[in-house]
């Protein structure tokens, strides 16, 4: 039987290294050593990688994987048929809800944009006879009700992760942690927002296999990525398909390390991710998502 070291296995399959590492570690992928304790690999792990990456593209969390991997060595298709279809109806259905609260989201946007179109340019100050702060402003789709989705310290949602901080629309739809969109004088409150990051501990709440997991996943993400510095980071530029899992990924971050921003910019064909810390925060950014050099 063929055997391969792990950097063939990283080129045959398409996952980096330090991934495969963690897959071991956490108890997907096992390896042979050689007198010298090079890891070696057989064909076989090339289809299990497949499997994998396969259940981890519909969302699936690692001991989810783990479990289906069970079930998938045995053999039988039928079994892993039976096993895998609740967990995609559960996925489906998640996903389902999103698209709901996306699209009352998206009408809302649409009914304050409405609404602003409407009113008259004025030359004084604004003041609550403009109608931006007025309840109901934007009415046909329910009062905005939002915090910043893609650009701005506030995390995403993505397939497979929770909602907290996404945008929230009243009126019926159902949304989580409601932040009302101030229009003006806008600069100082998103000032306020914006510095958040700064002042929050440098301190991670995972360790051990979750920490190891998040970081391999960061880095199989930001694989390939162009870097370039910026005030008090970087910023990555990868492929715009990577959206979703990069979104994913800096939700659940802010979620454990609430002192790094996040900022992302579609351009095109291009997804640009600016990653901030504060200077104590500078080293773990680095070990996270490199360097310029």
């Amino acid at each position: 039987m063929t055997s391969m070291r792990i950097s063939q296995l990283a080129e045959r399959s398409g996952v980096p290294a330090t991934t495969l590492r963690f897959y071991e570690s956490a108890g997907l992928l096992s390896a042979d050593r050689t007198p010298a304790g090079y890891r070696m690999y057989g064909e076989d792990a090339v289809d299990r990688l497949a499997f994998i990456g396969a259940a981890k593209h519909l969302g699936l969390a690692l001991e989810e994987i783990g479990e289906l991997v069970g079930v998938w060595e045995a053999g039988a298709c039928r079994d892993v048929k039976a096993d895998l279809r609740p967990r995609i109806s559960a996925r489906l259905a998640e996903a389902e809800v999103r698209a709901a609260d996306l699209a009352a989201f998206t009408d809302s946007l649409r009914g304050a944009l409405a609404h602003l179109d409407a009113l008259p340019d004025r030359a004084g100050r604004c003041d609550p006879e403009c109608g931006f702060l007025a309840p109901g402003a934007g009415s046909g789709a329910g009062s905005v009700s939002a915090r910043a989705a893609v650009s701005g310290p506030g995390p995403v949602p993505g397939p497979g992760s929770s909602t907290p901080g996404s945008g929230a629309v009243s009126g019926g739809a159902r949304r989580a942690q409601p932040v009302d969109v101030v229009l003006s004088p806008g600069r100082r409150a998103a000032g306020e927002e914006a510095e958040r990051w700064r002042i929050a501990p440098v301190a991670c709440s995972l360790s051990g296999d979750g920490l190891h997991e998040r970081t391999a996943e960061w880095r199989e993400a930001v694989a390939g990525a162009a870097r370039a510095a910026v005030p008090e980071g970087l910023r990555l530029t990868l492929p715009v398909d990577r959206i979703t899992r990069i979104a994913e990924l800096a939700a659940a971050e802010q979620e454990c390390c609430p002192f790094f921003d996040f900022r992302i910019h579609l351009d095109g064909p291009h997804l640009h991710l600016e990653v901030r810390a504060p200077a104590d925060g500078s080293a773990l950014l680095t070990d996270l998502f490199g360097s310029t050099d």
